[in-house]
């Protein structure tokens, strides 16, 4: 990350960090229901087109916006593609893996899983933006991921293809998180711009992929179009399928890449006890509560010593004696990288 952009992040208020963080995790609170709802209760079969409905709601407000001047962002020219790769690629990653996952997971195992992408979001940050971390973090991010096993090692609803959606899920989060925060400091895109062209330039694809695998013929014959209940599901998935993609944005331009992964974890201590009473898909077991009580344990150590960390950073006063965990990277002659 370039000097300008840590300046920049340094000198973001307490209060804007905090409020973009709690949007976001409202955001990811309610747009997890919401989707659990259309595609499991209401039994949807195409992820793939609520994804697509998702992403052109973003893309009609943003130009709305940018029309009645409410918003602005740079007009599209050859530069945005360079400017804006791979973001695309990760972000629709992201997003059909996710909806795949909320489909096939219980609400608990998906977000107990989900607390992989902190581990990842931890190394892209090391390798990508050269950054290091206290050991207290590493510990707490460890009792996390400890919990995240114990918890999946006794899943009585285990289903392969949905693990494997949810690890994938967190690799993709983890690096678009990691690129979003680098393109919001060196690019010059904008928050705006960054949302608006990661969807117009995928969105195309994603629907022609519908199209070619039969998932938008299965979804414009789904039988519940002619209920109100479902069509005012759908819709609400749509636009908060916007609200989230906004509030990521907004919350990793006040903050960090992590601390925003962080607040997803904050999120999923909710999510993750309300659903074991929404959805009707959670087997209950005392190794799976105990397994989730420890990872959320762990997240919330994590989160108040990471917010407990970057108020220390915007303050200019870090606490002295916390032994950080500095991993060195170097290449040599063969162009090959290795950590220290």
């Amino acid at each position: 990350m370039s000097d300008d952009a840590c300046r920049e992040s340094a000198e973001h208020s307490a209060l804007l960090k905090l409020l973009s963080a709690l949007f976001y995790a409202a955001s990811s609170f309610l747009i997890t229901v919401v989707n659990k709802t259309v595609l499991t209760s209401f039994r949807f079969p195409s992820y793939l087109c609520l994804g697509i409905g998702q992403m052109i709601t973003t893309l009609v407000v943003l130009y709305a916006g940018k029309i009645t001047k409410t918003v602005q962002f740079q007009d599209f020219d050859r530069s945005i593609l360079i400017k804006i790769f791979p973001l695309p690629l990760l972000y629709v990653g992201n997003h059909i893996t996710g909806l795949a996952s909320t489909k096939k997971l219980s609400l608990p195992m998906f977000t107990v899983l989900r607390k992989f992408t902190i581990l990842m979001t931890m190394i892209l940050e090391v390798y990508i933006l050269r950054k290091t971390f206290p050991k207290r973090l590493v510990y707490s991010v460890v009792t996390i991921v400890f919990g995240a096993m114990v918890a999946a090692s006794s899943d009585l609803a285990f289903d392969v293809e949905g693990y494997t959606f949810i690890l994938l899920n967190d690799a993709f989060t983890a690096a678009s998180g990691v690129y979003t925060k680098k393109k919001l400091g060196d690019q010059g895109l904008g928050k705006y711009g960054v949302l608006f062209y990661n969807s117009l330039i995928i969105v195309i694809p994603t629907l022609l992929a519908s199209v070619f695998t039969g998932d938008l013929h299965q979804a414009v014959t789904f039988e519940d179009w002619v209920k109100p209940a479902f069509v005012v599901c759908f819709l609400m998935s749509c636009f908060m399928g916007f609200v989230l993609m906004y509030s990521i944005i907004l919350c990793s331009y006040y903050n960090s890449a992590l601390t925003t992964t962080v607040v997803g974890a904050i999120k999923n201590v909710a999510v993750a006890y309300v659903g074991l009473f929404v959805g009707g898909d959670y087997l209950f077991s005392w190794m799976n509560f105990l397994g989730l009580s420890i990872c959320m344990s762990g997240g919330l150590v994590y989160s108040y010593l990471t917010f407990n960390n970057n108020n220390n950073k915007s303050s200019g006063n870090n606490a002295e004696g916390a032994p950080e965990l500095k991993i060195h990277i170097t290449q040599d002659s063969t162009g090959k990288y290795s950590a220290n």
